[in-house]
Order: C-alpha cells, then sequence, then structure tokens
C-alpha cells in the first residue's frame, strides 16, 4: 500500500525554472515537493561555460546549477531525486501525481521537466548511441584526446561545444544544414579562432557506417544531393531538442511540435496546472526566461491556492 500525501504544490522537473519556482513556493509557506528523475539542474549541468546570466559575468553550468540546488534547499524546499512518476491524472478537480512509493495529491501542479536533445535522424543512431554518437562534451569529449570529431548543428550549443572539443580533439569538422551559423556572433567569433575547426555548409549526415567505430560517415549536399564520405572517430549532435511532455499529452493542450501552451500567468488550460521553462511554448527559450517563468508560475499558483 503507498503512501498518501496532501500537498499544495508539485512541481516537476528540477532545472532552473523548477528549482526558481520551488524558491517562491516555499518562501511563500506552499507545502510542496519538487519530482526530478535524473540529475537536479536540468540542461544546464550540460553547459561548459555561462557567460549571460545576470550577476555572472563567467560561470560553468554545473556551478551554477549547484547554486540554484543549494538554494532552494537552503530555504527547505524537499527535492525527490530519480522520483520516477508512474502515474498521473490532472483534471480541474483532481490532481493525482503516484511514484514508485508515494501518491500525491496535490492542489496545484508546475511543469518545469524541460527538454531533450534531438537524436541524429539516420537509421544507425540507436546501434550507435553512446559508442560514437554523444550529445553531450562534458560527458564524453575526453574519451576523443588527439582523435577527429564531426559536429552536428551551427546554433550556440554546437558552436560551444565544439569550441570545448579543441581542448581534446585534433580536428573538428562542424556539419551544418545551412549556409549561415544560427550561434552568438560572441561564439562565432571565438569559433574562427581555431584553425582545426572547418565548416562543411548545406550538408546534413546520412549514414554513419561501423559497428563499434567508424568506418564512414556518409553526408549529403543539401542544395544538389550529392554524397560524400568524411572520417571522424566521434559524432556529437547539437541539432535542437524535444520537450518532454509525452505523460501529459492526455491532460492538457499540447501544439503540434510538443510544447504546452499557457497563457501569459504560465497556466495551462486546466486549473491549477501551470508550466514553466523550456517545456512551455514560447519564442525564446533562455536560462533567464526560464527562471521567468519559474517566478510567475510559483506566484501564481500562491494566487490560485489563496483564491480556493
Amino acid at each position: 500500500m503507498k503512501e498518501e500525501k496532501q500537498l499544495d504544490l508539485v512541481i516537476i522537473g528540477a532545472g532552473p525554472a523548477g528549482l526558481t519556482a520551488a524558491i517562491y513556493a516555499v518562501r511563500a509557506k506552499l507545502n510542496t515537493i519538487v519530482l526530478e528523475n535524473e540529475l537536479v539542474g536540468g540542461q544546464i549541468r550540460e553547459t561548459y561555460t555561462v557567460e549571460n546570466f545576470p550577476g555572472f559575468d563567467t560561470i560553468t553550468g554545473a556551478d551554477l546549477a549547484d547554486k540554484m540546488q543549494n538554494h532552494a534547499l537552503k530555504v527547505g524546499t524537499n527535492i525527490n531525486e530519480f522520483g520516477n512518476i508512474q502515474n498521473i491524472k490532472l483534471t480541474n478537480d483532481e490532481k493525482i501525481i503516484e511514484t514508485e512509493d508515494v501518491i500525491y495529491k496535490t492542489k496545484s501542479v508546475i511543469i518545469a521537466t524541460g527538454a531533450k536533445s534531438r537524436r541524429l535522424p539516420i537509421p544507425e543512431e540507436e546501434k550507435l548511441h553512446g559508442k560514437v554518437i554523444h550529445y553531450c562534451e562534458l560527458c564524453d569529449g575526453a574519451l576523443y584526446q588527439d582523435k577527429d570529431i564531426v559536429v552536428v548543428g551551427g546554433g550556440n550549443s554546437a558552436v560551444e561545444a565544439a569550441i570545448f572539443l579543441t581542448k581534446y580533439a585534433k580536428n573538428i569538422t562542424i556539419v551544418h544544414q545551412f549556409d549561415y551559423l544560427q550561434a552568438e556572433k560572441y561564439s562565432q567569433d571565438e569559433l574562427f579562432k581555431h584553425n582545426n575547426i572547418k565548416i562543411i555548409w548545406n550538408s546534413e549526415i546520412r549514414n554513419i557506417v561501423g559497428e563499434d567505430k567508424i568506418e564512414k560517415i556518409v553526408i549529403e549536399d543539401i542544395s544538389n544531393k550529392e554524397k560524400s564520405d568524411i572520417k571522424a572517430d566521434g559524432v556529437f549532435v547539437y541539432i535542437g531538442y524535444e520537450p518532454k511532455t509525452d505523460m501529459f499529452k492526455n491532460f492538457i493542450d499540447i501544439n503540434k511540435w510538443g510544447y504546452i501552451e499557457t497563457d501569459e500567468n504560465m497556466e495551462t488550460n486546466i486549473k491549477g496546472i501551470f508550466a514553466a521553462g523550456d517545456v512551455r511554448s514560447k519564442n525564446i527559450r533562455q536560462l533567464t526566461t526560464a527562471v521567468s517563468d519559474g517566478t510567475i508560475a510559483a506566484l501564481m499558483v500562491e494566487k490560485y491556492i489563496g483564491g480556493k
């Protein structure tokens, strides 16, 4: 028989949005728990350097995540790390979240589950995932000391990863589907300082031949459909993110890209259910906007519960 707990608020996800919401909620004396099925901190833990968060001219993502986590714990936040959710029920009248050990009956929910890296769309991805295809340069970059690496993508994540990987790699080739980079100008300037980085424009990876190591990488020029082979020891992929919303799609409004629809107060179509951070449908996804979302969501939860 699982234990049942009555709460004011369950926050699902302990990235910047979820931790910020927790700080505000606990300070507002709301009986709150944060459920996180992975490491506390979210995507920011995989970021090498953060240089655009107010108050820190430069800080590693891991250090900033630690500071946010410690702040949340200091105010008294209850964080259930690796707390896997088994079942949920979200309606205007009833909000139930069931984990492996506890059934939480709560007055409100903030969904801050964030997003996960979009997988490389090739047939070999599943069998090569973690062997030669990677999505985290901080985790796996050291495996490629003095080796050749391909980085896929042209946004901030791809460019920053390529810069970081120069610490290890002999040569880096960026394969990008457009003829320009979408990364911030500052990051681009840093990238072009490295002579061992080259870019193949207007191209996408179609196949990776090999079992435990790469024999060749087949790329296609999008403009003329011509295919060619390149060689490398590993591939690091940064082609965007997919929101973690599968468990909620039967209850709340989600757009065709999988993001949760909210109003300006972070509230979904269900009363008392809010969403914050990268999981929410919006134009700008940055660390600062995630923190803003978490702030608004928590304050609106306080108002919602006070109104009840």
